[in-house]
């Protein structure tokens, strides 16, 4: 059903503020968050109202429904300012997740705003997206490098033989690393800043204060690279942009660190999982040298953002079995939309190459991450994927999957730890570099002061993963 530009919702439809909610956020829901998408979705149809830590939200289930609300910029807005219960202050006090929503950065914004703002992006980004440019290609050798230098280090504290964790000792380091260097970031920016990201993300109690201090450390660092510009993505947005503020730059880097971090790092850890785990279709196309293959159907079965940014109707618009009133905040589950999609595609009506592509793990629409990031962000991910493989004689879970302990909070589902027996294969960690054995670095930061750096840097993520967590 299709409204008029100017329909209202009948008087008799629900209003969202009047309809009884179930939290979401569940031991139910941290156990099986498939089940009680199922069981939303068996009792309201494709979009369903929840509570999120005491506030009312419509849960977009189905893919088809999801796509629409990340497809139609004009009915589904991305500005906060859209929202009715926060213009209104009917929201509970210190609501812990408006905080990252208050953040006036690309993702938040709408239309031309929007536009120009990622053009900023793509420019900054392109040095860096092409593998034939020497920054392109010095970063993928510098990806590649640092992933055979936390296997050495593995190697060299555990052995050939062990246990590990390849979140603590791989992904998360490697992800902070790679950050760091693709930012232009001092070492001491980096340290605690993928712990701020997740408490944010988590909307845990801390989750005003840790934006704040996230924010506050990318702002120091658009300071510092106005002052020292380098060979960086921090120096190429200034020079995209020359009227960004040192605020303004700050609040963008805080975007990218947050989904070159997290969402990224979940991607990674998400497809070493089905892998390890035995998905027979995820391995087989590891197994033929289809990582990016690979990397999508891990995305599809668990994809990196469950539950996707907010949007706000601005107007009165149906969705599902409801009327959605302009102002109402809505919630479009990645994670259930899948679900709905393997389910289509286990008929005659998607075949399996289809669905595979159409996964939501870099969002759709005008707001989906731009080509220039999800490029990036696909290298990293292959290449931290396949490095770790390369250099794995064997590897298995030192738990059953279904044991495993997640972070399952409003945004991300991702795993806390991921344990595992391993093997090394012969040669690893014995100076390995990039792609063709390179070792060049870029620039001064992390990664550049050899391999007692690289310890401190490791140590100090590993004291802050086993701690105060």
């Amino acid at each position: 059903m299709e409204a008029h530009p100017f329909a209202t919702a009948p008087a008799d439809s629900p209003a969202l503020e009047s309809l009884p909610v179930e939290p979401l956020l569940t031991s139910e829901f941290d156990a099986d968050p498939g089940g009680v998408y199922a069981r939303l979705r068996r009792t309201y149809g494709p979009v369903a109202p929840v509570g999120l830590m005491g506030v009312p939200v419509w849960l977009v289930l189905d893919y088809r429904e999801v796509l629409e609300v990340l497809r139609n910029e004009s009915v589904w807005r991305r500005d906060v300012r859209y929202w009715r219960a926060r213009a209104q202050r009917q929201l509970p006090p210190d609501w812990p997740l408006l905080a990252g929503y208050e953040v006036r950065q690309t993702m938040f914004m709408d239309d031309e705003e929007h536009l120009a703002a990622r053009h900023t992006h793509h420019a900054a980004m392109r040095p860096f997206q092409d593998g034939h440019t020497p920054q392109g290609w010095e970063l993928r050798a510098t990806v590649a490098r640092y992933a055979d230098e936390l296997i050495g280090m593995l190697a060299a504290e555990s052995g050939t033989v062990g246990f590990a964790d390849l979140g603590a000792q791989y992904t998360r380091p490697l992800l902070l690393m790679v950050t760091t260097k693709l930012f232009g970031c001092p070492v001491e920016l980096g340290d605690e800043l993928v712990m701020d990201l997740w408490r944010m993300l988590d909307g845990g109690p801390d989750a005003g204060p840790a934006t704040g201090r996230a924010l506050a450390a990318m702002t120091r660092l658009a300071a510092h690279r106005r002052a020292r510009p380098g060979d960086d993505l921090t120096s190429y947005m200034l020079l995209a942009d020359p009227n960004l503020s040192d605020e303004q730059l700050g609040r963008e880097l805080f975007m990218n660190a947050v989904y070159l971090n997290d969402i990224t790092g979940n991607m990674v850890l998400n497809t070493l999982l089905e892998v390890l785990r035995g998905n027979a279709t995820v391995r087989r196309s590891l197994s033929a040298g289809q990582l990016g293959e690979t990397v999508n159907r891990a995305a599809l079965v668990n994809p990196p953002v469950a539950n996707m940014c907010f949007r706000f109707a601005a107007r009165d618009v149906p969705l599902g079995n409801f009327w959605i009133r302009g102002g109402d905040i809505v919630s479009p589950s990645a994670a259930a939309a899948h679900r709905d999609l393997i389910a289509i595609g286990a008929s005659h009506m998607v075949g399996s190459t289809v669905s595979t592509r159409a996964h939501l793990g870099w969002g759709a629409g005008p707001h989906q991450c731009p080509s220039a990031a999800r490029e990036l962000g696909g290298m990293i991910v292959t290449t931290a994927v396949g490095r770790i493989f390369d250099h794995l004689a064997k590897a298995e879970l030192t738990l059953p999957a279904d044991q495993l302990p997640w972070r399952s909070g409003p945004v991300v589902r991702g795993l806390r730890v991921l344990p595992v027996r391993y093997e090394l294969s012969g040669g690893a960690g014995k100076g390995v570099g990039g792609p063709r054995g390179e070792t060049e670095t870029m620039g001064e930061p992390v990664g550049s002061g050899g391999d007692g750096q690289l310890k401190g840097l490791l140590g100090a993520l590993r004291r802050l993963m086993f701690g105060g967590r």
